[in-house]
């Protein structure tokens, strides 16, 4: 133990153990500073730290403590006030305990403390940008793509993100959806048979009710056309401890299934979230991630790369590196695309195809996930294709003729007064092509509904 970790020795029973944080290269001379986590918690015990109970219960929640941590006037707190009962806020001692107080613009603090600019005028910004309640077939099942839903569990998390998607859903409180709702979107799944993949997010679906989950899993197994399930969580990032030897039991009794989480930057990657993603992976459930591009968080090559490095070395998948979705109260977290595709580009061929994320944009008007990368391909013709590398060396590669192939793709309408045009006028935020499933199932949604007003 180093000297700077041994000033905080206190008699064992009451001791916080301070464990060293891995940095960009895998070192251990880096050591969580718990300082304000003392300032806030002075009497907590390693065993209660530990325990997600007691995470649970002493997160930052109210004015008084946030308060504390910016150092408010009096005259600041009405404005915070407001901002946290338009958009509330939650953070576990764990979490808090991986910023630097000293920087402003420390990573970890810009994730979880509020901003008064999530209040300010937004150029861009929707409640619901995705659609998602457009998509929604019953209440809280979002199907979009063909073969999979989106099952929208609860509105709880251990901690909010600032830069949420679904922020607009906190308003709603803190709750599991009933058995009733879970029923209703049950039964759309077993009608479905095109439905081969359920995806079980929130909020956070691991801070659920661990017998209703359990339940809910096992409903979903015995459909005999659901093939995969899949979890969307941030739990072994912001609350490692909570990831318990029963969670994981139960959830191995579930598979085949899978579990996307969210690393945004190196400091998060820590033995506690080591040990948590290790206990995961030994269950046989894979780990996937999906960082969410943030300005002034992890927009830059070396940050990214550092990023997936570690989570590499953890065996967590770097699989998709999101846009941040225009919702309103995130633009400021919000980067230009080419800044998305700068960072792939200096990525790819400088490191393994292992550890370089998918960069898309899931498209306003539930459009779906974009991928989008830097552009190798420079030229076509028939015979032959220009192809650039990640060196910027140009190569000619030789064109196989499909003649089979249909050459020609039908007009959407780009003429010079309708298509397209119309967008860059303007007029509209997406061109929809006609008569596709997902438009068909909205139509069919709103005439079910149209009905039932007419009883």
């Amino acid at each position: 133990m180093s000297e700077a970790a041994r000033e905080y020795e206190e008699p064992p029973s009451q001791q916080i153990q301070v464990l060293p944080r891995e940095d960009a290269h895998g070192g251990d001379d880096l050591f969580r500073k718990v300082d304000l986590a003392r300032k806030f918690w002075p009497e907590a015990t390693q065993s209660e730290w530990n325990d997600p109970r007691w995470q649970m219960a002493n997160r930052l929640r109210t004015l008084e403590p946030l308060s504390t941590l910016l150092d408010l006037k009096p005259y600041q707190k009405p404005r915070y006030k407001r901002l946290i009962d338009a958009f509330h806020y939650s953070i576990t001692p764990y979490y808090l305990s991986l910023a630097n107080w000293s920087d402003p613009e420390d990573p970890i603090r810009k994730q979880c403390v509020p901003d008064l600019r999530e209040l300010e005028f937004q150029m861009v910004g929707d409640n619901d940008p995705l659609e998602e309640e457009d998509d929604m077939q019953v209440q809280g099942l979002v199907h979009r793509y063909p073969d999979r839903v989106l099952v929208i569990a609860t509105n709880a998390c251990s901690m909010y993100c600032r830069h949420c998607t679904r922020k607009r859903i906190w308003h709603e409180g803190e709750s599991s959806r009933s058995k009733k709702d879970f029923q209703a979107m049950l039964h759309y799944i077993r009608v479905t048979p095109e439905v081969r993949e359920v995806i079980v997010s929130g909020g956070d679906p691991l801070t659920m009710n661990m017998e209703l989950l359990d339940w809910l899993l096992g409903e979903l197994r015995r459909i005999s056309h659901v093939e995969v399930l899949r979890i969307g969580t941030r739990l072994p990032v912001v609350l490692p401890m909570g990831v318990t030897d029963d969670m994981v039991k139960m959830l191995r009794g579930h598979r085949p299934l899978w579990l996307n989480t969210q690393f945004n930057h190196p400091a998060e990657i820590t033995p506690e979230s080591r040990e948590a993603c290790d206990r995961i992976l030994s269950a046989g459930i894979p780990v996937s991630n999906q960082s969410v591009l943030l300005r002034g968080i992890n927009d830059s090559p070396e940050i990214m790369k550092d990023l997936c490095h570690g989570l590499q070395r953890i065996m967590v998948r770097p699989y998709y590196l999101f846009q941040c979705d225009p919702v309103r109260g995130v633009e400021h977290f919000r980067t230009s695309i080419w800044k998305g595709i700068e960072i792939i580009e200096m990525m790819r061929g400088y490191t393994g195809g292992l550890t370089i994320p998918n960069f898309v944009v899931d498209a306003p008007g539930g459009g779906g996930k974009i991928p989008l990368q830097p552009f190798y391909l420079l030229s076509v013709t028939d015979k032959e294709i220009l192809l650039r590398n990640y060196e910027g060396m140009i190569i000619k590669y030789y064109n196989p003729d499909e003649t089979h192939m249909e050459r020609g793709r039908k007009s959407n309408g780009a003429g010079r007064d309708g298509g397209t045009a119309q967008l860059l006028k303007g007029q509209g935020k997406a061109l929809v092509p006609e008569e596709t499933q997902r438009y068909k199932r909205r139509k069919q949604k709103d005439l079910l509904f149209k009905l039932g007003d007419m009883k």
